[in-house]
């Protein structure tokens, strides 16, 4: 073969593999406000540095009318390149080639790329646009998504893997963005679900939408499946190379540190009257942790479920953390279910990736409730516990108001591993609020006094001094040091520094057995 023949047939080749599904079918894509794959991963990564691979792959199914339909790609789009400089691998389902539906051929695919980005120790990036299994291969199909599913589990907690639904995401194939550390999900255009609305009506008779089944909102707000929530694809994607920044490449990597031209001893008087003295008015924590952070940005996660807790990445004199909160506008800061599984899991994952926790604490316990007893809160609440016992990267805690009973226990206290533990002057630490206290140990003392409001007033104030202060506890050592609002910044950015020494190591074993 001349050269220049074989220039041309790879030239066609090429010309084939990126025209996706055809003309007409990558017009109607584009006409309902997305991107095909291609442009997607062209996006994602640093201009000019994207490398596909196995763009000529095609399937092998010679049945139901499949024989003559050989499209190269087979709906997926896999490889490799560079995001803010540092080298991540990819894949993006083209919905214009067989609905992006999962065959033997691009399931072979992306485990090749994921192989990759396991054996080179980069994060991996998912960009889903599928219809699910490809119907006409039967079992082969199903294989293919088992081993993708294999290889989530397997690089979890060994290098960040985040998911975009970008499109539908049905069936079986919902389980891989489910096994990723993040999911992303854009408004209105994507939608995850086992079962689909046909079904359920089949099955059940229940009348339910794709938006209200499996909807970003749904995600996002409800079942907190949803890490994220974007307008479009550009947003998406931009999100997602945000969301890196503040990631190690590997399990093996430090945290990541970037330049910061904020003063690292910088100290703000606001933060002295930013919360109230009465323990029951609310405060926006969010507002507390910017005035601390660098530049004043917090990367909030999972923002729209189980507001009342609050959770996200931020950095201190340039360093990656991870920040967990109490959010005292939302139920009084009270821990419910789903806060637990949202801190627990946040701080697993910061965790594996040796990323510090920073918490910041104001919680008047676990909320009450018939609801709450039978949801599980037992169970759910030992996995917030869990989450912090087994965290070995440094944790800093700051008590910037209340920390009652079990739930002092579990936000980061001393006993359970923390290494710095601060408070504010105003802070009350005790098994639960001087009130409480009070109206159930001096209940019959109270009640037979000539003055009751007086003697309970007095008897609260007696508590606050003995028992619900921050110098009790420090007192003791599980208060490092009772430090003024105005200086938290400096205290944790000290307390970061003279933690990035420590090699604390759990026991040797398997595995542990997180409460499920």
């Amino acid at each position: 073969m001349s050269e220049k023949n074989s220039f041309r047939i790879l030239r066609e080749k090429n010309e084939a593999a990126m025209a996706g599904g055809g003309e007409a079918r990558v017009k109607k894509h584009r006409e309902t406000g997305k991107m095909t794959a291609r442009e997607r991963l062209n996006l994602l990564f640093d201009e000019g540095t994207f490398q596909e691979m196995d763009m000529y792959v095609t399937h092998r199914c010679t049945d139901f009318g499949m024989a003559d339909k050989h499209i190269p790609g087979d709906g997926v789009v896999t490889g490799t390149g560079l995001i803010h400089g540092r080298l991540v691998h990819a894949y993006a389902h083209d919905f214009t080639v067989f609905g992006g539906s999962a065959s033997e051929a691009n399931g072979k695919k992306i485990c090749k790329v994921m192989d990759l980005a396991m054996k080179l120790g980069t994060p991996l990036v998912s960009l889903n646009d599928s219809g699910g299994a490809r119907i006409q291969e039967g079992v082969l199909s199903l294989a293919g998504l088992s081993s993708i599913f294999l290889r989530n589990t397997k690089a979890s907690g060994v290098i960040p893997q985040i998911s975009a639904i970008m499109g539908p995401c049905a069936g079986g194939a919902v389980y891989s963005p489910a096994l990723t550390d993040f999911i992303v999900m854009v408004k209105e255009k994507s939608h995850m679900f086992l079962t689909g609305p046909d079904v359920i009506k089949t099955v059940t008779h229940e009348d339910v939408t794709k938006e209200d089944l499996g909807g970003a909102s749904t995600h996002n707000t409800t079942s907190g499946v949803a890490h994220f929530m974007t307008n479009d694809d550009s947003e998406c994607i931009a999100l997602i190379r945000e969301l890196l920044t503040f990631l190690p490449q590997n399990n093996i990597e430090e945290s990541p540190v970037a330049g910061s031209q904020d003063d690292p001893s910088r100290t703000d008087p606001k933060l002295n009257d930013l919360i109230p003295d009465d323990p029951r008015s609310p405060y926006d924590v969010r507002e507390l942790i910017k005035i601390v952070v660098d530049e004043n940005y917090f990367f909030e996660v999972q923002e729209q479920y189980a507001k009342n807790m609050v959770v996200g990445f931020a950095r201190l004199n340039g360093k990656s953390i991870g920040i967990i909160a109490n959010q005292p506008m939302v139920l009084a800061g009270s821990i419910d279910t789903a806060a637990s599984r949202k801190a627990g899991r946040f701080i697993r994952f910061c965790d594996a990736f040796n990323i510090p926790v920073i918490t910041f604490e104001d919680v008047p316990g676990f909320l009450p409730g018939k609801e709450q007893e039978l949801n599980g809160i037992i169970r759910d609440g030992a996995k917030l516990l869990y989450a912090y016992c087994e965290a070995t990267v440094p944790k800093i805690c700051v008590i910037t108001r209340k920390a009652y009973g079990g739930a002092y226990i579990v936000m980061s206290s001393k006993n359970i591993g923390s290494d710095y533990n601060f408070a504010y002057p105003g802070s009350e630490i005790a098994v639960m609020g001087p009130e409480g206290a009070v109206n159930i140990l001096c209940r019959k003392e109270v009640a037979e006094a000539d003055d009751p409001d007086t003697l309970k007033q007095e008897k609260i104030n007696e508590y606050k001094e003995k028992f619900a202060n921050p110098y009790v506890a420090a007192s003791l050592g599980f208060i490092d040091e009772v430090i003024l609002p105005e200086e938290t910044r400096r205290k944790l950015i000290m307390a970061l520094d003279r933690t990035m020494t420590k090699a604390e190591k759990n026991p040797p074993k398997k595995h542990g057995n997180i409460p499920q």
